[in-house]
């Protein structure tokens, strides 16, 4: 993503398509990515690194530039790999290049929080004086589970989470779960791959037995959702059971007294950026569309006031192509998503599918192979090995494998493994991201 963008922006700054105005402005480093990073990054660079064909990069490159209001909807896949933090801010160079974000309709919506009504503030009681919280990603769940010289953990709670399926390198996440002095409690609505790890699971609510208030996820609207039924049995919420941990622990803050209406209330009347009459909406259950301000795209949250393409307190400050991490083998594995299901959530339903997870190879790599079409096939890396049937698929890349879905162990191609055995717990460039298309593997004619 960061090669094709670096192009494209190469060749709208060459072809004079950048909006020089614009620019002076509103951007902040343009002149510095023109010299350190775009005169040597020529198209032909960006077609050799990413496949684009230099005609078609300049065709789209020229389509965008010169469109009214050009528009990019920022997708989380790109996000996942070793330079996602770079993909992220490359791309987001674009519409400040063309000044799009001038135009009714132009500019690029991506899944950040940078313009959120509400906050976690009333949930995370920054304000309260409590010791240093350790760093502690869920993506390295694994090593902090089996490293006897990292971080010492001997409890796990887990909820709204499935890691023996949804979490990278899943050999050494499993053999963490599998350990006999680790107290593991699952708080789960279906019994998860997780909960056959567990020495205590605790029955959840749905969405229909408690309260909650939902922020925008690519949008502008804001809701409540308030329980319309009692909790089923032993039932319990998050909050609930996380309140009443509080009070067994002797915590006597009054914050963990407070129900879960009353923190919705005090999420919403606290958000200086929410009218009063629509905090009254919002508090009634209606889904309330905010108001923006006026110009509001023009009002760049920097210590400039301007997009920053060069920040200097940034530890890389001007973008620029950083390579993926990628792995010592010919085939880069897509693991996209199945629509059916959101990562592994929604695999308790019942499916009228046979063969849920499937593989999908180019027939051109296939015959290099020897591998027909409906062949059980090993892909497999340094980290582990999954068995799972192979198709034709004329639309998949050379050099390239796609799978759809995560699925539960029960639905899984191999018996004994799910298809997160392949990739790693390396981090992102920034912000501790996970990197689960960041992933090559081998591939080979399973054995009978």
């Amino acid at each position: 993503a960061t090669a094709l963008a670096l192009g494209m922006l190469h060749i709208i700054h060459r072809d004079g398509l950048a909006d020089i105005d614009f620019i002076k402005k509103h951007v902040q480093g343009y002149d510095e990515l023109v010299n350190d990073v775009l005169l040597d990054f020529t198209p032909e660079k960006a077609s050799e690194l990413c496949g684009v064909s230099v005609e078609r990069m300049i065709e789209f490159a020229h389509a965008y530039a010169k469109a009214k209001a050009p528009f990019i909807r920022l997708g989380s896949g790109l996000s996942r790999y070793g330079n996602g933090a770079m993909n992220c801010r490359t791309i987001n160079a674009l519409p400040a290049v063309v000044g799009a974000w001038q135009h009714l309709g132009g500019g690029l919506l991506s899944s950040a929080s940078g313009s959120k009504f509400v906050g976690k503030e009333v949930m995370q009681q920054a304000h309260v004086d409590a010791p240093a919280k350790r760093l502690m990603p869920m993506i390295k769940l694994g090593e902090m589970l089996t490293n006897p010289s990292g971080t010492a953990v001997h409890s796990l709670y887990v909820f709204s989470s499935n890691p023996a399926i949804t979490a990278p390198d899943q050999n050494v996440v499993r053999k963490g779960l599998m350990r006999d002095d680790l107290f593991t409690v699952v708080h789960e609505r279906f019994f998860t791959d997780t909960c056959k790890y567990a020495d205590i699971v605790l029955p959840a609510t749905t969405s229909v037995e408690h309260d909650d208030i939902y922020n925008s996820y690519g949008h502008y609207t804001i809701g409540t959702g308030y329980k319309l039924i009692d909790p089923i049995g032993e039932s319990r919420s998050n909050w609930q059971v996380i309140s009443e941990l509080a009070k067994r622990m002797g915590l006597a803050d009054e914050f963990f007294k407070h129900s879960e209406r009353e923190l919705i209330d005090q999420i919403v009347s606290t958000s200086h950026r929410i009218s009063k009459d629509d905090q009254n909406l919002i508090l009634q259950g209606e889904p309330v569309e905010m108001t923006l301000p006026e110009n509001y795209k023009l009002d760049f949250k920097t210590p400039s006031g301007k997009i920053e393409l060069y920040n200097p307190h940034d530890v890389e400050p001007l973008i620029r192509y950083l390579p993926p991490y990628g792995d010592d083998a010919p085939f880069w594995l897509i693991i996209g998503n199945d629509i059916r299901i959101l990562d592994s959530s929604f695999c308790e339903v019942e499916f009228d599918d046979p063969e849920l997870m499937k593989l999908r190879i180019n027939p051109k790599d296939a015959k290099v192979y020897n591998i027909n079409d409906g062949d059980e096939v090993e892909i497999y890396n340094q980290r582990g090995s999954v068995r799972i049937k192979g198709y034709y698929d004329e639309e998949v890349r050379r050099g390239t494998l796609v799978t759809l879905g995560v699925w539960w162990q029960s639905q899984s191609s191999d018996p004994n493994v799910g298809i997160n055995v392949l990739t790693a717990d390396r981090p992102t460039d920034q912000g501790w991201g996970s990197t689960f298309y960041d992933v090559q593997v081998h591939i080979k004619k399973a054995d009978v």
